[in-house]
């Protein structure tokens, strides 16, 4: 497969992606926006990932290209392009396909539960009724119409949708390994401020669901892609 990422800042990567996206049967390739704003030509990409960020889907102002990005990714669905998104990344595909993105009324930080909803689609099919993961996110969106929902919070309902069967976002961080944790904090820890639905620096690094998390999206990435 060609597989192009999405890259908004240098401190939330692909962490255990990378892992999947190496094989050797794949062909990787970027783009950074914080370093570069040039996008491929969409016909090239078998999938497109799109990773989180610090920014909100609402900054074009002070990130035009923004704009650009949304086009490139209603074009990849369009197409029929596999999409991930995750977190921002998610927010993304939520307005590109019509739906509102807008501050939760929790901001979620931490290891907390998501309540699966495997039944919902078959690219989920295996997936456990409930998990432990990352989250860390203050935004969130409503479901596009004609998606179907996989997964909430007790602090956030709209914690995961697919659409057409090729297209995916996750709120939360399946992705994240102990090396892009580490990073994500590092640059982050302003935003660590204890509340119902935010954990402390010390109860984020002290807890490990890594290996459960990183197994369901190697599942996921495997179903999306058409591999089992």
């Amino acid at each position: 497969m060609n597989i192009h990422y999405l890259k908004h800042v240098p401190f939330e990567g692909l962490g255990y992606i990378d892992n999947w996206v190496r094989s050797p049967e794949h062909k990787v390739t970027a783009t950074k926006f914080y370093e570069d704003h040039k996008l491929p030509f969409v016909d090239i990409c078998d999938m497109l990932i799109v990773m989180g960020g610090s920014m909100s889907v609402h900054d074009d102002h002070l990130y035009p290209w923004l704009k650009e990005e949304k086009k490139f990714i209603e074009k990849a669905i369009t197409k029929g392009k596999k999409v991930l998104g995750i977190c921002l990344g998610a927010q993304l595909i939520a307005e590109v396909l019509g739906a509102k993105v807008y501050p939760n009324k929790e901001k979620e930080i931490g290891w907390f539960p998501v309540k699966f909803m495997p039944e919902n689609n078959s690219l989920f099919k295996n997936f456990p009724q409930a998990e432990t993961v990352l989250h860390w996110h203050g935004e969130t969106f409503e479901l596009p119409q004609g998606s179907r929902h996989i997964a909430k919070s007790e602090a956030c309902r709209n914690q995961a949708f697919s659409y057409m069967d090729h297209v995916v976002g996750l709120q939360f961080h399946l992705e994240m390994t102990p090396d892009s944790l580490n990073v994500m904090i590092e640059n982050c820890k302003d935003e660590l401020k204890p509340s119902a639905y935010v954990q402390s620096e010390e109860q984020i690094r002290g807890t490990n669901f890594f290996d459960n998390n990183n197994k369901l999206m190697d599942q996921m990435l495997n179903s999306l892609a058409g591999l089992n």
